[in-house]
């Protein structure tokens, strides 16, 4: 009962006085019904009230004289286009509602100065603008809804003197342009609710609103809730609701949001629930996108169609998280870390997404989490092929690798995108892998631009997004995101088109190239035209009769025109072919016949070899033997045998530091391709090593 206002506990009382001397007033307005009705004031206190309800007669004009006593006046379903005579004389009225009827213009509402009304209704009238102080009257108004108008304008001015107003719906209006000055904008300007300083839930929807000034919610220091949900906010205007501190409950749901981004929601300490559902053009949530939001108790981002990526550092600093909803996306995986970052999260929602049952998704089926997942029965595995269709809880993890291929998300950028000379495009590229893959891009010049790496033209950002500014038709082409870690690489090709412009591929024929040849491996390189997706190089071998013949297929950056087959077997002959296609997916294949070394030479030099090696050998039996000679001798002489015996022999396992050696045992796995990591190093170690005495 804090937030009950001493105007409630006043029309408590003027109620009871008015129920005390009149039941049901004898000069009721014909045709209406004149009552006493429950009535909640906007505080939520109950009372019971003089009711006159005038709903659905067709009344072109008010009735000529209502009740004194009236305070609740309903007018809905009605005709009225103009109330010409004030209404001053009703004391103790608290609502109007004029909901459904033909007015037009604020200006031809004259109600009076009703210092007592606390709730007006004039949804689903023909009412285009507010202009400014057109509701001063009412300076204790507290509930304001004008949902369903056709407002285009709002002055800046226009809420003057409603400094009680706690709730304004504004939503299903045509709002486009608001005034300050004469300076005309297409949102919400600054300073436009520094007057509703007492306002707690204000709902902007359906208002084609595309931004937000820095201060444009300035002064609305008691908002709690804000919906803007269904307008046109192409990013997170995180900078207007830094303003709003004491904000519980906001709704973003159905706007063109691409990313939320890092620091979108930052220090938002009073935050309870967040809502960025059915968002058409949603890719991805980075890293560090919400941070530090202490009260924040549920996230809802479902249903939207493109959401691929949420990072592993996507929330942070957000200790009392219980609700994690992310059902009907095109999510492939949620990762580990994120969920480790939540340590207070109860329920996940992960139904109704395509999941990849590999590494990223294994800590869901390894019992080490009290989460619960909410309608498990529809968590399915979609790829893998051996797994497609399974429950993804019924995975075994042990069935599940512990590092993985990185898969870039189909949903994350399209095949083909049309700009315009000027424009700004945005590419994005998201994969998930472990470990977290690295992303690069190639320009359709071979270009590679790495991460954070800024030109006047291009930028690619951490998580993958390639910006390219100010277009021209020189940027038109193909361009591709490469993923890529220690396991392996994805591609992912799109084409941007500009003004209609495509660059044609050059005349040409695409050519193979034999480099060089080896005992195990051959070098292949090729030539094509200008203007080609990635290629894609297969081969396989044709001489060995006697086993099944197996194909090897890989793709690799359109900036890679050379490739080295490896763990090919000696003296065997294989078939090389190269593909190459277009933007318009035409074709060019060539193959080559090319026949790996064999092992003469080797057997020569392995000959020679073991002659040096027997000498080497006979030279090394000698020495040894002279030492332990007078080794023998010399423990002999000083009579340490028994010491010997009391001897630990992890003694003579000293580590390299110990010793002042810095040698070390390395294994190192190849690969192939331009720009991939040449070696993945992993260093030797001894294990289970028992202890012996002498």
């Amino acid at each position: 009962m804090k937030d009950v206002s001493f105007v409630d506990f006043l029309f408590v009382g003027l109620a009871m006085a008015s129920l005390v001397s009149t039941e049901v007033s004898p000069d009721c307005p014909k045709l209406c019904v004149c009552e006493i009705r429950p009535w909640f004031s906007p505080s939520s206190v109950y009372m019971e009230v003089l009711t006159v309800d005038c709903n659905d007669l067709g009344l072109f004009n008010l009735p000529e004289r209502l009740p004194l006593g009236t305070q609740v006046l309903l007018l809905q379903t009605n005709n009225v286009a103009k109330i010409d005579k004030s209404l001053d004389y009703l004391a103790n009225i608290t609502e109007i509602d004029l909901s459904q009827n033909n007015l037009s213009s604020i200006s031809d509402i004259h109600l009076g100065n009703l210092s007592q009304l606390l709730s007006l209704h004039m949804e689903e009238n023909w009412i285009r603008e507010l202009p400014e102080q057109c509701l001063a009257d009412g300076a204790n108004l507290q509930e304001l809804y004008m949902n369903h108008n056709l407002i285009s304008s709002i002055s800046p001015m226009a809420f003057q003197g409603l400094s009680n107003l706690v709730r304004l719906h504004l939503n299903s209006n045509k709002l486009k342009i608001l005034m300050i000055g004469e300076n005309p904008v297409l949102s919400i300007d600054e300073m436009n609710f520094r007057s509703l300083s007492n306002l707690r839930s204000l709902v902007l929807t359906r208002m084609n609103l595309s931004q937000l000034p820095d201060n444009a919610l300035a002064g609305l220091d008691n908002l709690e809730s804000i919906s803007f949900y269904d307008n046109i906010f192409p990013e997170v205007p995180h900078s207007a609701l830094k303003n709003v501190k004491n904000l519980k409950f906001l709704d973003l749901n159905k706007n063109p949001i691409s990313r939320i981004q890092r620091g979108d929601f930052v220090d938002m300490l009073h935050l309870k629930e967040l809502g960025i559902n059915s968002m058409p053009e949603l890719v991805s949530i980075d890293s560090f996108a919400l941070n530090n939001l202490p009260e924040l108790t549920k996230i809802e981002a479902t249903n939207n169609p493109k959401l691929s990526y949420i990072h592993p550092n996507a929330f942070y600093k957000l200790p009392r998280l219980e609700t994690l909803m992310l059902n009907g996306n095109a999510l492939t995986a949620l990762h580990r870390i994120t969920v480790e970052s939540l340590p207070n999260l109860r329920e996940v929602s992960m139904h109704s997404n395509p999941i990849r049952c590999d590494c990223v998704v294994r800590w869901m089926n390894m019992n080490k989490t009290n989460i619960r997942f909410m309608e498990p029965d529809s968590l399915y595995c979609v790829e893998p092929p051996e797994y497609e269709g399974q429950h993804v809880r019924q995975v075994h993890f042990r069935e599940m690798m512990e590092i993985c291929l990185p898969l870039i998300s189909p949903e994350s950028m399209p095949g083909h995108i049309k700009a315009q000379n000027g424009s700004s495009v945005s590419l994005h590229c998201r994969a998930f892998a472990e470990p977290e893959p690295d992303i690069y891009w190639i320009t359709p010049s071979g270009t590679r631009v790495l991460p954070n790496t800024m030109s006047h033209k291009f930028y690619v950002h951490p998580e993958g997004t390639f910006d390219i500014y100010d277009v021209t038709e020189n940027e038109a082409g193909v361009y591709t995101c490469v993923a890529h870690n220690l396991v392996g690489a994805d591609l992912k090709t799109v084409s941007v088109e500009v003004n209609g412009y495509f660059p044609v591929s050059t005349n040409g024929s695409l050519n193979v190239f034999v480099k060089s040849v080896g005992i195990n491996s051959i070098l292949v390189s090729w030539k094509g035209p200008t203007g080609t997706l990635t290629p894609s190089i297969k081969w396989y071998s044709v001489s060995d009769t006697t086993h099944p013949t197996t194909a090897f297929t890989t793709r690799v950056p359109s900036d890679v025109q050379v490739y080295n087959l490896t763990h090919l077997s000696p003296a065997t002959q294989y078939r090389v072919c190269v593909d190459i296609r277009t933007i318009h997916y035409n074709h060019d294949t060539k193959c080559i016949s090319v026949t790996t070394d064999g092992l003469k030479l080797a057997a020569k030099d392995t000959e020679k070899w073991d002659a040096a090696l027997i000498t080497v050998f006979g030279g090394f039996l000698a020495v040894s033997s002279l030492a332990c000679l007078l080794l023998y001798a010399s423990l002999r002489n000083h009579y340490i045998y028994g010491n010997i015996r009391k001897c630990d022999s992890k003694a003579l396992l000293l580590p390299a530091e110990a010793t002042g050696l810095h040698s070390s045992f390395f294994t190192k796995l190849w690969d192939s391709g331009k720009g991939l990591p040449s070696g993945v190093e992993v260093k030797a170690t001894v294990i289970n090593v028992s202890d012996n005495v002498f």
